[in-house]
């Protein structure tokens, strides 16, 4: 069986180790991480819905993609391997900002991350595997603040913390097509 590692940071980003994912989600360790928020042409952002059997936050809505680099691997070059992985396609990426978060899950497991986020422009056909994701959808970004204010259950923990740094991100760096193509 291929067991899944991850980076194990401290407050600054820098490696101190690598241990199992599920063992680092049980001790609450900080890990690196990545999100992806991609955007098509009319500005709208890119939700899945994580598949129903995922090890926590099954079936709530979040952003196009999140993961963890593996040992020895750049973030971003993880980053465009798990979104082709997770959704079928690639796209350029341009790095955005990082935020840390932890998140306890009533699975007991909890999720402590220092989260790399990128963003992309991408418009054409989307192959999501299965596994990975239940569905899907564009939206435009003030049906996700009504949203997020009405049903907040519906998203992912960190969804709800990246959103708004990703808002504030827009409004100071704008959605120009030098932006989201670097």
């Amino acid at each position: 069986m291929n067991v899944e590692e991850v980076i194990l940071v401290n407050e600054n980003d820098v490696e101190i180790g690598v241990m199992e994912k599920m063992a680092a989600h049980e001790q609450g360790l900080l890990h690196r991480a990545f999100s992806i928020f991609i955007f098509n042409n009319e500005g709208e952002m890119l939700l899945q819905q994580r598949a129903f059997s995922k090890y926590h936050s099954g079936g709530l809505w979040t952003n196009a993609c999140c993961s963890h680099p593996k040992p020895n691997e750049l973030t971003e070059q993880a980053a465009v391997r798990r979104l082709q992985e997770e959704l079928g396609f690639v796209t350029p990426l341009h790095y955005a900002l990082n935020f840390t978060y932890k998140a306890h899950f009533a699975n007991g497991l909890t999720e402590h991350e220092f989260d790399h986020v990128f963003i992309g422009q991408y418009d054409d056909n989307i192959s999501p595997n299965i596994e990975e994701v239940a569905d899907y959808k564009y939206v435009s970004l003030e049906v996700i603040k009504t949203d997020i204010t009405s049903q907040p259950q519906i998203f992912t923990e960190w969804f709800l913390i990246a959103f708004p740094k990703i808002e504030q991100w827009l409004e100071t760096n704008g959605t120009s097509n030098s932006i989201l193509h670097p």
